[in-house]
């Protein structure tokens, strides 16, 4: 199966002291081979990738937990927020996630309340795969 098909992946981006950190995530496949997912401006995603583009995605359960038998695929990580990237992955996700993406909106705002603004799905994450991992 296409890494673009599968309904979640473990993510996994890098601390500034290189330590990995992985989470779940929704993917949707991108023209040329890439892929895409969105996430808050607000998330530790979001500022790991900020401070160093590497990440590794591997299918994976809604916990994150890597299917057994895949591979891991690396590649450099695009920041975007408006443009073609943006709008097609913004446009994918709600196609492929329909009614997960409002309940989502609704538990991520949930579960910031008392703790200021926190967008949803304000950033969107294009990922272009480099090859294998790094070990």
């Amino acid at each position: 199966m296409a890494l673009g098909a599968e309904k979640y992946v473990s993510a996994t981006t890098y601390r500034r002291s290189g330590d990995p950190v992985a989470t779940a995530t929704w993917i949707v496949p991108l023209e040329g081979g890439r892929y895409g997912f969105w996430t808050s401006s607000r998330s530790g995603k979001y500022k790991r990738l900020r401070n160093n583009p590497a990440i590794t995605v591997q299918p994976s359960d809604a916990r994150g937990r890597v299917r057994s038998g895949s591979s891991p695929v690396a590649g450099t990580a695009e920041l975007v927020s408006s443009g073609a990237d943006f709008d097609a992955i913004q446009r994918q996700v709600r196609a492929k996630y329909g009614v997960q993406v409002p309940i989502s909106k609704f538990f991520n705002t949930l579960g910031h309340l008392g703790k200021g603004k926190f967008p949803y799905g304000d950033v969107g994450v294009v990922i272009t795969p480099t090859g294998s991992p790094p070990s």
